[in-house]
């Protein structure tokens, strides 16, 4: 047969077959995929409900300490390591989904295994921490005697073993104590290190203990970076710290913070002396309305008035915000400031020490 004689219709479609396979393949696929997303989304949400779900096992109690400013993520993780949460990634996306986080407050609870996530959520925003626990709060500007005298008053501490461990306590765990310098003069090791905050603690706990606690709060409040973010103030941990203390002392505003550091930094620059009224009173031992000329002739280490430099050791314990202000400092060209004294506890900058004396007269209303 003559191939050209054989007509087109009488051919097979080829082409019309392989699109009828090709569709009936992608439909075959998309089956099979979706069979496939049935499965997985049916995985995860078993896998989040068993996720959720109470730990298994014998019923254990648990006394859990949640400390002051933990995260929702930092809550977590102490549940999971305490055994009981089974896992704290998918606990802490429950907690933001619910919007409770805020509610949560610190303590010390009791937990039991079995307990529900919700059951130990409703505590925590109950804050119904256990009976034989007792709180003390610290604030910013204290020094270790006025924390040491604090705790004794409040019958958490025997106030001549505080000190000693204060000065000779070992505290291995926290790796900045090691760092701290002995220097000469320095009346305390651990002052400006026993962080300002309202603490939880069971009745029986002693002295070493609430101080681990106090260093451990500092800790966490020390960001990493500020130690190589201070290389370039040419300051150590220690030395900042000190400044931080006299920021602490001598500042109300805490916008002005960032202010009266730099003014120290320019002070320290150009060699002056620092002569901060805070480190008066910090030999006096004492807080004093109004230091006298005879008050800045006392001799010590600690007066700034009659030695440049920083002092030995930090003055008092500082908050957040004066450590932030001495790892970032405002840069300009104060030497000088003084109160306004117009209730406000703010005060006036200035560059030269003429400026300073109008100020100064400004502030005495003369």
């Amino acid at each position: 047969m003559n191939p050209m004689s054989v007509k087109n219709d009488d051919l097979p479609d080829y082409p019309q077959a392989a699109k009828r396979r090709r569709r009936g393949g992608f439909f075959r696929m998309v089956l099979i995929l979706f069979c496939l997303l049935l499965l997985g989304t049916g995985g995860v949400v078993y896998y989040v409900y068993q996720g959720l779900q109470p730990v298994a096992g014998e019923a254990v109690t648990k006394e859990v300490e949640i400390p002051a400013g933990s995260s929702v993520r930092q809550i977590a993780r102490i549940l999971q390591e305490h055994g009981l949460i089974r896992n704290s990634d998918l606990f802490t996306y429950y907690v933001k989904y619910k919007g409770t986080g805020s509610r949560l407050q610190a303590g010390v609870y009791q937990f039991e295994t079995g307990q529900s996530i919700d059951q130990m959520l409703q505590a925590m925003a109950d804050g119904s921490t256990i009976v034989d626990a007792t709180r003390f709060t610290i604030p910013e500007g204290w020094n270790v005697e006025q924390i040491a005298d604090h705790l004794a008053q409040e019958g958490l501490v025997d106030k001549a073993k505080f000190l000693q461990e204060v000065n000779q306590g070992s505290f291995p765990e926290f790796p900045f104590v090691a760092s701290i310098p002995q220097k000469e003069g320095r009346k305390y090791r651990l002052e400006g290190y026993l962080f300002p905050e309202t603490y939880e603690i069971k009745k029986d706990t002693n002295e070493h203990e609430i101080i681990a606690k106090m260093l451990a709060q500092f800790q966490k409040e020390w960001k990493p970076e500020w130690t190589e973010q201070l290389k370039a103030q040419k300051l150590t941990m220690d030395e900042a710290v000190t400044l931080a203390s006299i920021v602490e002392r001598e500042v109300v505003v805490d916008k002005e913070r960032p202010i009266v550091a730099g003014v120290y930094y320019n002070r320290m620059r150009e060699g002056w002396l620092l002569q901060a009224d805070a480190t008066v009173q910090f030999v006096l031992g004492k807080q004093r309305d109004r230091i006298t000329f005879d008050d800045l002739k006392v001799e010590s280490p600690y007066n700034t008035y009659l030695h440049p430099g920083l002092p030995p050791g930090p003055i008092a314990s500082s908050g957040r915000a004066s450590l932030e202000a001495v790892v970032h400092p405002e840069k300009h060209d104060y030497f000088f400031y003084v109160t306004k004294k117009d209730g406000t506890s703010e005060h006036y900058f200035s560059k030269t020490l003429q400026e300073h004396n109008a100020n100064d007269r400004k502030s005495r209303g003369k």
